[in-house]
């Protein structure tokens, strides 16, 4: 996917514009999309269950079908945006997912209901590969992270957003999931309009031969002096983006693409999407909550991604990339054995059962829900980086697909606390191969880490 290769773009330094600014927050909007799907699938499964007389593996199907799409939304989507530009690809998007949207809260049998399901994951494996690549073709250097983030804080705070419509629902309109899904379009058709206002990306704009268009971009979003040394930049840039999927197999490069994968594996398989995914049936049928007090505590699970997300991302250029993974997967261990315990010896107190799944989340936010990303970023030159991406990319949404299909069948096969002390193990293990594995790259060049890989 060549649009992946793109993801680093020479800005001038200087201040940053308002324009730019809302620019990259019209953008981020994709983020709420996904935030609030997560949490909407997690309130309707408890109504769906019950209106569809679904199964373990039925329920697990619907739920995994998602990333299914995902994977071939980023496929469909990454050689879209760089056929038809980035705002074109995002507004088809947003348009796909209020079909998918309007279409789940219609649902009158299964089979359509999964249709709506694919297609919903097709637009979000667009937006979260489209969104965060037009940011960062957009952004100045010195503001590029901190813009790119909004895209990660938006996903967040929609899932807490839909977190708060679920439980509200639950309170007023018992039962009543299609008004759930059918909310869910909402952020989508922002996400639309958005797209009519803001500009397309300089760098696909200049890489397409439109040099006048791109100019009038850059005026946009930089200072007049700076306009040629951008454009000279970007060219020059582009001119370098020459690596191919069988210089990742190089002696060099074959050791961080293997980590890249690893951690991408590693994000989804130490299990917190069971939490985000199934935590109203998790708190509903095994903490004696009832639905609407499940969907109480998801809310307060929202709150706290929310904030550890941002810590974080406070976080990570201060303490750097490994600190915070360790603590991740080591704080996501201790709280799964904690919350496994509580299970078989305190179950029927839900208020204290929360506190460890608060505790796992809030591990996860701070250290793989952000890290992970920039790792992988990270590790590699950036003639190739896009092609590393797409592959590590593509292993997160087989795992995620995996675990989200396996779960319901696992605590069915065996209980939920041993199910949870199976990832708590994955996560020593994971704890361990950090440990072993991942260099620190806080604060060295993207020169020095490629050239240490040579090494």
């Amino acid at each position: 996917m060549k649009c992946l290769e793109k993801v680093k773009i020479m800005q001038p330094s200087g201040k940053t514009s308002l324009f730019v600014v809302l620019a990259a927050a019209s953008a981020a909007t994709a983020g709420l999309l996904f935030g609030y799907d997560v949490a909407v699938i997690n309130g309707a499964l408890v109504y769906l269950r019950a209106d569809f007389h679904l199964g373990p593996e039925t329920t697990e199907f619907l739920t995994a079908i998602l990333f299914v799409g995902c994977a071939f939304g980023s496929i469909i989507f990454g050689w879209a945006s760089d056929r038809y530009g980035r705002r074109a690809a995002l507004f088809c998007a947003g348009l796909l997912f209020c079909v998918a949207a309007f279409t789940a809260a219609s649902s009158a049998v299964v089979a359509q209901l999964l249709i709506a399901r694919f297609l919903a994951g097709i637009a979000i494996g667009a937006t979260l590969l489209v969104a965060p690549l037009y940011i960062s073709e957009i952004a100045p250097a010195r503001k590029r992270g901190m813009l790119v983030t909004l895209n990660q804080l938006l996903i967040v705070t929609g899932t807490l957003a839909g977190f708060i419509v679920s439980y509200e629902l639950a309170r007023f309109v018992p039962g009543n999931w299609r008004v759930m899904f059918f909310i869910g379009g909402l952020p989508a058709i922002a996400l639309c309009l958005s797209m009519l206002w803001i500009p397309e990306s300089p760098r696909w704009l200049l890489q397409k031969g439109r040099t006048e268009k791109a100019t009038a971009v850059l005026r946009k979003i930089s200072p007049e002096s700076d306009v040629q040394a951008t454009i000279d930049e970007i060219t020059a840039a582009i001119r370098e983006e020459s690596g191919t999927y069988r210089e990742l197999l190089s002696k060099a490069l074959r050791k961080p693409l293997v980590l890249a994968v690893m951690l991408a594996i590693i994000q989804q398989i130490t299990g917190v999407n069971t939490v985000l995914y199934y935590g109203s049936i998790i708190f509903a049928e095994h903490t004696g909550a009832s639905a609407a007090e499940a969907f109480g505590m998801n809310v307060v699970v929202g709150a706290i991604n929310l904030i550890f997300t941002v810590f974080g991302l406070l976080l990570i250029d201060k303490l750097g990339r490994r600190p915070l993974l360790l603590l991740a997967t080591g704080g996501m261990a201790v709280s799964l054995v904690a919350f496994a315990v509580l299970l078989n010896t305190m179950a029927g107190h839900s208020t204290l059962l929360l506190l460890p799944v608060l505790g796992y989340v809030a591990s996860f936010a701070f250290g793989l829900g952000t890290g992970v990303w920039v790792c992988m970023a990270e590790l590699f030159p950036n003639r190739i980086r896009g092609r590393a991406l797409s592959i590590s990319n593509m292993a997160l949404w087989i795992s995620v697909t995996v675990l989200t299909a396996t779960f319901l069948s696992l605590t069915k096969m065996f209980s939920v606390a041993s199910v949870f002390l199976g990832y708590a193990v994955i996560c020593v293990l994971s704890f361990i191969y950090i440990y072993l594995k991942l260099p620190e790259t806080k604060n060295r060049t993207l020169e020095e880490i490629e050239a240490s890989w040579s090494k």
